[in-house]
């Protein structure tokens, strides 16, 4: 594509092009809407399962494509979940219940946590993994934002006008339902884009999200499958584990056994 993927745009420092506010917010309904045509628009339900900014693309005008569909799924319609036999996705984008199999059973939600991670990336212009030190003594940063949020403090950002303080902080609200722990607790895409769509201040901050359950549940095969046909036993990983690779923020994928 013309305009490369979008992690070359948000992450790039000052390096390559710069997208500006309002650019990047219409690409983010543009993935939404191409999210919501996967799950809703198609005679079969199409689960992604590794959306990230490296897996949009950009053409000449900025469009987005969501691409590499290497870890989706189909499924009928008159279904709601899907079975996995292994977790797959992408560590620091990978919804909780693809690990835990007792939060509640997969289907679409687990893109919708994704896109809310992706969201939070866009809205930001900073990996979610990075720890916010300016402001604080390192917190991750979606709970970080999510307090200031909840205290109802501005997020600090640079010069920019009100109009994009305002598309920013709505991006964020949203992306912070998304990524709610609870699958049942996330709106479905039809939802975000509603929010997306509509104004800032007539958005509700959602409950702060967590990351980890207490106990580690393994899948039915207590396995994961990486890229490489490695295997790792999940009963070795712990919940701190899971949160690390939120923080850590690796771009490892890991696939079906």
């Amino acid at each position: 594509m013309h305009n490369g993927s979008l992690d070359k745009h948000i992450f790039s420092r000052g390096q390559g092009t710069c997208l500006d506010c309002k650019e990047v917010y219409k690409i983010a309904l543009g993935v939404a809407r191409g999210i919501k045509y996967l799950h809703r628009g198609c005679d079969m339900q199409i689960l992604h399962f590794d959306i990230k900014p490296h897996n949009i693309l950009l053409d000449k005008d900025l469009t987005p494509k969501v691409s590499d569909f290497g870890l989706a799924r189909l499924y009928s319609p008159n279904h709601n979940t899907v079975s996995l036999t292994a977790a797959r996705g992408t560590l620091g984008y990978m919804a909780p219940e693809l690990v835990y199999k007792n939060i509640g059973s997969i289907s679409y939600k687990a893109d919708v946590y994704s896109f809310g991670k992706l969201l939070m990336e866009m809205a930001s212009r900073r990996k979610n993994a990075n720890r916010v030190t300016d402001y604080s003594s390192g917190t991750y940063f979606p709970l970080w934002v999510h307090d200031q949020l909840n205290k109802g403090l501005n997020v600090p950002m640079e010069e920019v006008s009100e109009e994009d303080k305002k598309i920013v902080k709505k991006m964020i609200i949203v992306a912070l339902w998304c990524i709610q722990f609870n699958p049942s607790d996330r709106p479905s895409m039809r939802k975000v884009l509603e929010m997306l769509e509509g104004e800032a201040d007539d958005l509700q901050v959602p409950p702060k999200p967590l990351f980890y359950p207490m106990e580690m549940s393994t899948r039915d095969d207590e396995t994961w499958a990486d890229e490489g046909n490695d295997t790792i036993s999940t009963s070795s990983i712990s919940a701190t584990t899971y949160e690390a690779s939120h923080l850590e923020h690796t771009s490892t994928t890991i696939r079906q056994a």
